[in-house]
């Protein structure tokens, strides 16, 4: 992205609407990420119950020790997901005009899209990344997203020349009808990220009925 998509990506930043609203967009704009065939093999590795986020794992205040100062905003180059081999690069992506989050081309599989209504990854509060677990010609990006454990890391390099290392606390999925939208999107005071993909059952009439969902904080700057 050049100067001038920087400065026109940082006016459409200060300009967005309050977190508020754009959390209950997601809520039901995410289930837009639903492209995926859900037909082949058994279908994409869903998160052990042990992987759910624990509910106590914030410090009083909100905020967890030991974290690195948050960085001002930039945009995302890539994602880097060792665990599960994904090295992607990242697309801006917001909303359509029917208001849904656009997800990524589901034509390119090893592509992910950063949501620009949130903040970016590194930056205080919670950055959200998205990207298809399939398509009609086989596993997607975060196919593999089910499969990541408690302690794997997520990078995110920026074009601000900064690497922003997130570690996983939590996986889940969710139901798309009944998403816990406060919980997931909601601000910890600290920079945080989220990974999100489609998961749960499959219907050929309704695609996947799930979300699956990747809780990280920042535990380094590179």
């Amino acid at each position: 992205m050049y100067g001038s998509e920087l400065a026109e990506e940082e006016e459409r930043r200060r300009k967005r609407a309050p977190w508020g609203v754009i959390a209950l967009v997601l809520l039901t704009g995410l289930a837009l990420i639903r492209n995926g065939s859900g037909e082949f093999d058994t279908g994409p590795p869903q998160p052990a119950s042990a992987a759910a986020a624990a509910v106590d794992s914030r410090l009083p205040g909100g905020t967890f020790s030991g974290i690195p100062a948050a960085l001002p905003f930039s945009v995302v180059d890539r994602v880097r997901i060792p665990a599960i081999s994904v090295d992607a690069p990242v697309l801006p992506v917001g909303l359509d005009a029917a208001g849904w989050v656009d997800a990524p081309p589901p034509e390119d599989p090893n592509l992910a899209g950063w949501f620009t209504g949130a903040v970016s990854p590194g930056e205080k509060g919670t950055a959200v990344i998205v990207g298809h677990v399939d398509n009609k010609q086989g596993p997607a990006v975060f196919y593999g997203l089910g499969a990541l454990k408690k302690g794997h890391r997520i990078e995110v390099q920026r074009q601000d020349g900064k690497v922003v290392v997130f570690e996983i606390y939590g996986i889940e999925v969710f139901e798309k009808s009944n998403f816990p939208g406060d919980r997931v999107y909601g601000s910890r005071n600290a920079p945080e990220l989220r990974v999100i993909t489609c998961g749960g059952g499959f219907s050929k009439q309704n695609g996947y009925n799930g979300n699956v969902v990747v809780f990280a904080r920042l535990v380094e700057i590179r």
